[in-house]
C-alpha cells in the first residue's frame, strides 16, 4: 500500500516536470482539447434528457476514436447533429449542424466525404447520376457512391484509418441507402479500415410487412433476402450483414454501432429533414412502402408535385372512377416525371390515416382500373422493386389483398426470428 502510494506521488512528479517543460505548441494543444470538450459538453446538455438523441448524438463515444486518426464520411444533408428536441417542426430554425461541419470544427482529419444516392446535399433526382466534386463549404472532395461506382474502391480509401458512416434510412429494402451500407461494409473489410455507423431510429421500424426479395432477384434496389420492410434500424441492419456473413466471399467488416439513446422500436420517430428529395414529409414516408412499388409501373406515384407519394395517378386510369386529378410537372427532385405536362387521374392519399403495414390496395385499385393493362407494368422495374416475379402474376390474376399477404408471411416469420440476433433496441 504505501509502495502504491509512493509510486503515484513519483508519477505526480513527473508529471509535472513534463508539463512545466511543455512548449508552447503543448500548451496550445491542451487548450484546444479543453475548449473542444466544452463544446461537445455544451452541445451535449442542450439536448432534452427525454428526446430521442441519434448516434451522431452522442459526440463523446466516439470522438475520441476519430482524434489523431484519417477520416472518411458516408453522408447526405441527413447526417446531423441536433441542437433541440429532433422533433422540431421548423428545420429552418438552424437547430442542427452538419457532421462533417462539426468534426471538421473539432479538429478531427476529415479527409473525403461519400455521397450515396441524390448526393451529398440531397439534391439529385432518383436514379440520376452523382458526380464527384469539392464541397464548397469544407473544401473536402466529395466521392460519388451512386451510378457505376456504387462500391469504394482501393484507390478511394487509400490514407484512411477508418470511415464514418451516417445517412438516415426509411426501413424499406428499395431505398438504396441500406445497398450503400453493404458495399461500404465490403469495401471497408477488404481494405482493413474501421468502420462506425452512428444509428438513426426506422421511421418505419414498428413492423415487418412485404415479399421477402428471391436470391434472383438481387440487385442495388435490393440485395438481401429480406420482406420490404424490414423494422430495422440501420446499425441493427449492419450487424445483420455481417453476422449472415452477405459480404462477398463471407467476410467481416471491423464495425462499430454508436446506438440511439431513448429510442424504442414502437416509438414514432418525425424527420425534419427530407430523407430524399422525394420524401417531403411524415405522411409520405408511411406511404412510400407501398406507394414505392409505383416505381415499377407505369403510374406516377406524386412526382412532380408537391405530394410525392401521397397521391398517385396516370392519363391512362378510368376517369369515371378514378375523379382526383393532377397534371406533374418538372420541379425539385423529378426533372422528367411520369407523365409530366399530363392530366392524371388518381387518388389522393395526403391526408389518409396510414397504419403501420405494408398495404397492396392502392396498387390492387389502380390496376383493376387501368384502360389498357398492358400500359400499367413495367415488369423487370417492378420486379426488382418488389424482389419477386410472384407479386405481378398475383396482381394480374386477381388475387385479393389478404391471399396475396398470407403467402408473405412464412418468410416474415423466418426473417424476424434471424433479426432477433442482431436487435439493439426493445
Amino acid at each position: 500500500m504505501r509502495f502504491n502510494i509512493f509510486k503515484n506521488t513519483v508519477l505526480l512528479f513527473v508529471f509535472g516536470l513534463i508539463s512545466c517543460g511543455s512548449n508552447s505548441n503543448k500548451k496550445d494543444t491542451l487548450t484546444i482539447n479543453r475548449q473542444e470538450n466544452a463544446q461537445v459538453q455544451q452541445q451535449e446538455d442542450s439536448y432534452p434528457k427525454v428526446s430521442i438523441k441519434p448516434g451522431a448524438n452522442q459526440t463523446h463515444m466516439y470522438l475520441n476514436s476519430l482524434k489523431g486518426k484519417r477520416v472518411g464520411i458516408v453522408a447526405n444533408q441527413t447526417s446531423v447533429i441536433f441542437k433541440e428536441h429532433n422533433t422540431s417542426q421548423n428545420p429552418q430554425n438552424n437547430n442542427y449542424t452538419h457532421l462533417v461541419d462539426s468534426l471538421v470544427a473539432l479538429h478531427v482529419d476529415v479527409k473525403k466525404v461519400f455521397a450515396p444516392e441524390h448526393g451529398f446535399r440531397g439534391t439529385v433526382d432518383a436514379g440520376e447520376f452523382v458526380k464527384d466534386g469539392v464541397d464548397v463549404k469544407t473544401n473536402l472532395p466529395i466521392i460519388s457512391l451512386y451510378g457505376k461506382n456504387k462500391k469504394p474502391s482501393k484507390e478511394q480509401l487509400d490514407g484512411l484509418d477508418v470511415v464514418v458512416f451516417d445517412i438516415q434510412d426509411v426501413g424499406v429494402r428499395f431505398y438504396t441507402y441500406i445497398s450503400t451500407l453493404h458495399y461500404i461494409m465490403e469495401a471497408c473489410a477488404e481494405n482493413n479500415i474501421a468502420l462506425i455507423v452512428l444509428d438513426r431510429p426506422n421511421p418505419n421500424g414498428q413492423y415487418v410487412d412485404g415479399p421477402t426479395l428471391k436470391k434472383e432477384h438481387q440487385s442495388f434496389l435490393g440485395m438481401h433476402t429480406i420482406p420490404l420492410v424490414h423494422g430495422m434500424t440501420i446499425g441493427e441492419y449492419a450487424q445483420m450483414i455481417n453476422g449472415e456473413k452477405w459480404l462477398i466471399n463471407g467476410i467481416q467488416c471491423d464495425i462499430r454501432i454508436i446506438p440511439c439513446e431513448n429510442y424504442a422500436r414502437d416509438m414514432s420517430y418525425s424527420l425534419t429533414i427530407r430523407p430524399s428529395p422525394n420524401l417531403p414529409n411524415d405522411q409520405s414516408i408511411k406511404l412510400y412502402p407501398s406507394l414505392g412499388l409505383f416505381e415499377g409501373t407505369k403510374i406516377n406515384a406524386g412526382r412532380g408535385t408537391e405530394f410525392q407519394f401521397q397521391r398517385y395517378g396516370a392519363p391512362f386510369l378510368n376517369h369515371d372512377t378514378m375523379t382526383f386529378t393532377y397534371t406533374p410537372q418538372s420541379n425539385f427532385g423529378a426533372k422528367y416525371p411520369k407523365h409530366k405536362d399530363k392530366l392524371c387521374f388518381g387518388e389522393d392519399l395526403s391526408n389518409s390515416t396510414v397504419a403501420n403495414e405494408m398495404t397492396l390496395k392502392w396498387i390492387i385499385k389502380a390496376y383493376q382500373n387501368a384502360t389498357d393493362k398492358t400500359l400499367f407494368f413495367d415488369t423487370d422495374n417492378f420486379t426488382a422493386h418488389a424482389g419477386t416475379a410472384i407479386l405481378q402474376q398475383q396482381i394480374e390474376a386477381g388475387m385479393t389483398e389478404s391471399k396475396i399477404k398470407a403467402t408473405w408471411q412464412e418468410g416474415i416469420e423466418k426473417f424476424k426470428i434471424m433479426r432477433q440476433n442482431y436487435l439493439i433496441y426493445d
